[in-house]
């Protein structure tokens, strides 16, 4: 399997602090953001792996990262001319991938405390052509919410739901198939944020029953805000 880490993005929610500098390049721990999201995906055997951001942000992270030799990993970047979603930032990745595979896909803010090395490699044999990660949370009005069947198989997702089906919200890692997904990609319009959303990707691998999922046991945070960057750093750091 390959793997695309998504590092786009203005990280406003973090300025003064990324007003010069990727998020995913802030400390988190010892390390940089990023170094988390690449160690997930080797612990799972995944070391070819797609780096994708913006214009602004390409020349501070190949200068980080180099060609991932340092990390035991292979490095290609690629650029997102603007920020037009996650989905149009995947399409970009179409050739590095290839035909008739499955991958990985993590944004480079997501972290995650669980060891998901068996949920991942496992899924290169799975029936299903996209699976999804799910967390129990308190305020699931503010996510992606997954409503599920009795094999917990995805039937819906519904974003930011006044009355959720159920709490486990949509994380931001992702397995896909190849073979379907970029051709769903490619039948996307764009929302009213004008963004080609990820979130209709999915949706429509549940629609078809194809989704699947596994439901994290540990923490999980998006480090995108000063609250969830600070808790990251307390519970990576053990304090």
């Amino acid at each position: 399997m390959k793997g695309i880490i998504l590092t786009g993005g203005t990280g406003s929610r973090l300025m003064p602090l990324t007003k010069v500098i990727n998020k995913n390049l802030l400390p988190l721990g010892n390390v940089p953001m990023i170094y988390h999201p690449i160690e997930l995906l080797k612990s799972a055997g995944i070391t070819e792996i797609m780096l994708v951001t913006g214009t602004e942000h390409i020349g501070p992270l190949v200068a980080a990262l180099g060609s991932g030799a340092e990390l035991g990993c292979d490095f290609t970047y690629k650029v997102q001319d603007k920020p037009n979603g996650i989905a149009a930032a995947l399409k970009l990745c179409r050739k590095f991938i290839g035909e008739n595979t499955k991958f990985a896909v993590i944004l480079g803010d997501n972290i995650f405390l669980d060891d998901l090395s068996d949920e991942i490699r496992e899924f290169e044999s799975d029936v299903n052509d996209c699976k999804l990660f799910l967390k129990a949370v308190n305020d699931p009005e503010r996510f992606g919410v997954a409503k599920l069947d009795v094999n917990d198989n995805i039937e819906e997702i519904i974003e930011k739901p006044k009355d959720p089906p159920t709490n486990f919200a949509v994380t931001g890692l992702y397995l896909y198939d190849s073979k379907f997904v970029f051709d769903i990609i490619d039948s996307l319009v764009p929302s009213f944020r004008g963004e080609y959303e990820i979130s209709d990707v999915n949706c429509k691998f549940a629609k078809q029953k194809k989704c699947s999922s596994y439901k994290l046991k540990s923490d999980w945070i998006d480090a995108g805000t000063f609250e969830s960057y600070h808790k990251a750093n307390k519970l990576i750091l053990g304090s």
